[in-house]
């Protein structure tokens, strides 16, 4: 199952609530201001396990219009439009928490 993450953390709690929830086949697409997850500063252990295991993507457009390029943390895949339809097909259903 694919989740996407649209806000921040330091505005919701989207991104705790879908990791107290997915299985060990989720994956996560940060995307629009859900982004800000992905710098190092901003990252929770939980998050940054998921991305050693290649299991965390960005959108690449939302992390170069918040000028956070230099802060995303290593583990995260960044993807463009297209890759964030592949993982949409690839996953079959996707769950937005918003």
């Amino acid at each position: 199952m694919l989740h996407t993450i649209n806000k921040s953390s330091f505005e919701r709690n989207s991104l705790q609530s879908c990791l107290n929830t997915i299985d060990d086949t989720s994956v996560i697409l940060l995307i629009e201001d859900g982004v800000i997850c992905a710098a190092n500063n901003a990252n929770s252990s939980m998050l940054a396990e998921l991305a050693t295991q290649g299991r965390v993507f960005a959108l690449q457009g939302d992390i170069d219009a918040r000028g956070i390029s230099s802060k995303v943390a290593d583990n995260i895949k960044l993807v463009d439009y297209a890759g964030f339809v592949d993982l949409v097909v690839e996953h079959g259903t996707t769950v937005s928490w918003v």
